[in-house]
C-alpha cells in the first residue's frame, strides 16, 4: 500500500499489481478506498486494482489546503504516472464519480472506460447545499454527533437492520474524522461546477451506469439522465432496494455488469 508524493499531498493508494488491465476506483463522500472490497476480491485475479484515498479522506495526508474536483484529477493522474500507466478504466462512485468526469473531460487520452456509480453531472439542488452546509458546521463544531452520523449512514449506506455489519465498520471511521477535513470535502462538492449537458454527450468513452433504486442521495432520475447524454453508455444497472453506495451493500448485483463491461473493453 504505497504513499505516493504529488501535489502537496501524501496519497495512499492500494494497488493490487500484476499485468492485468488496470481499473482505478475513486470513492465517494465520508468513505475511502476499502468502499470498493468487494469489487477488488474478484477483479484483482485478473484486473491491476489501484484504489486512490482522495485528499481529506482515509489515510491520505492532506496538506489542509481548500482543495477542488479538479484537483482531485490532478492527483489521480500524478498516480497514474508515478505507476507508469498510460490509460485506466476509472470507477467512480458519487463525489469519485463527479471526479470522473471531469477527468474523462480533462484528460480523455488516459481513460479506457469509465463507470459511474451513484453519480450526477449537475450540481445540487439549493435544498441540498442548505443540508449540505447545516451538516457541516455541526461536524467542524462537533464532530460525528450519533443523530447526524446516523442520518448519514442511512442516507449512504441503507437502514442499520438491513446493513448491520457495513454500520459496524463504517461508524467507527466516521467517529475519527476530523472536522476540517469534513468541512473541505463537503466544501469540494458545494463548489463543483455544473456540468452542461452537451460537455457530457462529448464523452465518448465507453460508460456504465450503476444506480441504486432506493438512492437517498443521488435519485435515480439523475443517473438515468447521465446514461442518456452518455454516448458510449449502452448500459444503465438499476439495483433494485439499493440506496447510494450500491456497490458496498449489493455487490451480487454490481459485479456481474461491471465484470461483463470491463471484458468488453477487450
Amino acid at each position: 500500500m504505497p504513499e505516493i508524493e504529488a501535489n502537496g499531498q501524501s496519497l495512499h493508494v492500494q494497488d493490487s499489481g500484476g499485468d492485468g488491465p488496470p481499473i482505478v476506483f475513486l470513492h465517494g463522500f465520508l468513505m475511502d478506498g476499502d468502499m470498493f472490497d468487494p469489487q477488488v476480491a474478484v477483479l484483482s485475479p485478473s484486473c491491476r486494482c489501484i484504489r486512490i484515498d482522495s485528499r481529506a479522506s482515509g489515510r491520505t495526508v492532506w496538506d489542509g489546503q481548500p482543495f477542488s474536483l479538479y484537483d482531485t484529477v490532478s492527483d489521480v493522474v500524478a498516480v497514474l504516472d508515478a505507476l507508469e500507466i498510460d490509460a485506466a478504466v476509472v470507477v467512480g462512485m458519487s463525489m469519485g464519480g463527479y471526479t470522473a468526469l471531469r477527468l474523462a473531460l480533462r484528460h480523455p487520452e488516459r481513460l479506457r472506460g469509465v463507470v459511474l456509480i451513484g453519480t450526477r453531472h449537475s450540481a445540487d439542488p439549493e435544498a441540498v447545499h442548505g443540508q449540505y452546509i447545516e451538516a457541516r458546521e455541526v461536524w467542524k463544531a462537533h464532530g460525528a454527533v450519533d443523530q447526524l452520523a446516523q442520518g448519514l449512514m442511512t442516507a449512504i449506506i441503507g437502514p442499520q437492520d438491513q446493513n448491520a455489519a457495513l454500520w459496524d465498520t463504517w461508524m467507527p471511521k466516521w467517529k475519527q474524522y476530523p472536522g476540517a477535513s469534513y468541512a473541505a470535502a463537503t466544501n469540494a462538492l458545494l463548489e463543483r461546477d455544473d456540468l452542461p449537458d452537451d460537455a457530457i454527450r462529448g464523452i465518448t468513452l465507453p460508460a456504465l451506469v450503476v444506480h441504486g433504486v432506493e438512492d437517498l442521495g443521488v435519485p435515480l432520475a439523475s443517473g438515468e439522465a447521465l446514461a442518456a447524454l452518455l454516448p458510449g453508455c449502452e448500459t444503465i444497472v438499476r439495483v433494485a432496494g439499493a440506496s447510494h453506495s450500491v456497490n458496498l451493500t449489493h455487490p451480487e448485483a454490481v459485479n456481474p455488469p461491471l465484470q461483463a463491461f470491463l471484458a468488453s473493453l477487450d
